[in-house]
């Protein structure tokens, strides 16, 4: 377990670093500087340039390189062209609403999706054709589609929700909850359509081993039958989909954001790309990638433990 831990581990550095230095050569290859996005398209080549020399634009890469990630090894993502924040404490404050959303939309779509799954299975027949087809229709709804009928729904027509703005969790947690409850819904619901058909298909395959149908023979229990023996085996694909998932839903949140007027990390990187706020996108990417790196190292963790057969892999 232990070198099959050092191995991840060592894969993960590495990525980060690959992902750092593309992002890095990106930024320099974007037309622009960042003299220019300071001092507004009315500035002189002169001032632009000037500015460009005391922001250290100027110097070799190698130079602006090492300097740029002594400073992130500290915490110290630079400073923002357009707000004149400083870009670490500002992407600080507005991870654990995107998390929040993320880990929730996954979790929910993961409990959903694997009893509809696990049901189909089991049940047959109408049962589980019905959910395999309502399933699919549910995968093809566009997510922004969902978000506006939600809040038309649950918000317009109801008030049982508000239709935007986030409440932090310290000032409230029962408001915190519902100003996400929408958003972490409209990303679920065809989240859980994707899991119930990838739980269904995992556990029609586990109950037709050979070792099942040995187990169910000696008269074992149904319930420990599906619930222990065939749901684990079944378990590696849908936990390794789950994590995808949230892989995904972490770097989709962007459109859930813009709709709910959510201060996530979609919403700032949506206006540093705009913007051509170049320390906000670098620090956006690198947190982007430090949040899919330690999920995929916690995912292989999770996995090995299912299925110790994949730590040799």
């Amino acid at each position: 377990m232990t070198r099959f831990l050092a191995r991840r581990a060592a894969m993960a550095v590495l990525t980060l670093l690959a992902v750092i230095v593309l992002t890095f050569a990106l930024v320099h290859s974007i037309p622009g500087s960042p003299g220019a996005v300071m001092l507004g398209p009315g500035a002189s080549a002169q001032d632009i340039h000037a500015q460009n020399e005391l922001l250290g634009w100027n110097q070799p890469l190698a130079v602006q390189f090492w300097d740029w990630i002594t400073h992130a090894v500290r915490g110290d993502l630079g400073t923002s062209l357009t707000g004149g924040n400083e870009v670490g404490p500002d992407l600080a404050s507005r991870l654990p609403v995107t998390a929040a959303i993320a880990l929730g939309a996954t979790a929910l779509s993961g409990v959903l999706g694997i009893v509809s799954g696990v049901v189909a299975a089991v049940r047959g027949g109408l049962v589980d054709r019905f959910i395999t087809a309502f399933s699919g229709i549910v995968v093809s709804l566009p997510t922004f589609w969902l978000g506006i009928l939600l809040v038309y729904v649950a918000s317009i027509r109801l008030g049982w929700l508000p239709a935007t703005g986030y409440t932090p969790f310290a000032d409230s947690p029962v408001d915190w909850a519902k100003s996400l409850a929408l958003p972490v819904l409209s990303l679920a619901i065809g989240g859980a359509a994707l899991v119930a058909r990838q739980a269904r298909a995992s556990m029609v395959e586990a109950l037709g081993q050979e070792h099942i149908r040995t187990l169910r023979a000696t008269g074992i229990a149904p319930w420990r039958l599906l619930y222990v023996h065939a749901l684990r085996n079944a378990s590696v694909p849908v936990v390794a989909g789950l994590g995808m998932q949230f892989v995904g839903l972490f770097g989709s949140t962007v459109i859930v954001e813009q709709i709910f007027a959510l201060p996530g990390l979609g919403q700032v990187a949506q206006a540093a790309v705009t913007s051509h706020d170049f320390p906000s996108v670098q620090g956006v990417v690198i947190i982007a990638t430090v949040v899919v790196v330690v999920t995929n190292v916690a995912l292989d963790v999770l996995i090995s433990a299912l299925n110790p057969k994949l730590r040799a892999a």
